[in-house]
């Protein structure tokens, strides 16, 4: 893995990162003070609030897509524009929140409790 950068650090704080980079960030902010140094003044810059366009739209996800159009997107029903913007939103930006939400669509129904 390459060193770790500010933004690595922003998207590790809002668990934006793969798995294996997840892991990796977080060994390497337990193995380096330097680096835990780091992470403490990205958390407090988050704190302060930045208030860009960008800043906002990537904290209120306003590109994501609802629960309901994921289904549809998993049914392959609905509006094909719809259809191929969720597909960009999914494999494109790689958004983790939507994919989270369609691995959670996938399972199988879990049956009643009797």
């Amino acid at each position: 893995m390459s060193a770790i950068t500010r933004q690595m650090l922003r998207d590790y704080m809002h668990d934006a990162l793969p798995d294996a980079e997840l892991a990796a960030v977080e060994k390497a902010l337990r193995e380096s003070a330097e680096l835990r140094a780091l992470y403490k003044e990205v958390i407090e810059h988050e704190d302060r609030g930045e208030h860009t366009v960008g800043a906002i739209w990537r904290r209120e996800r306003i590109s994501c897509v609802s629960r309901e159009q994921l289904g549809g997107y998993l049914l392959g029903a609905g509006d094909p524009e719809m259809l191929d913007y969720i597909t960009f939103h999914l494999t494109t930006v790689g958004c983790p929140y939507c994919q989270a939400n369609l691995d959670d669509l996938r399972k199988p129904a879990k049956s009643a409790k009797k």
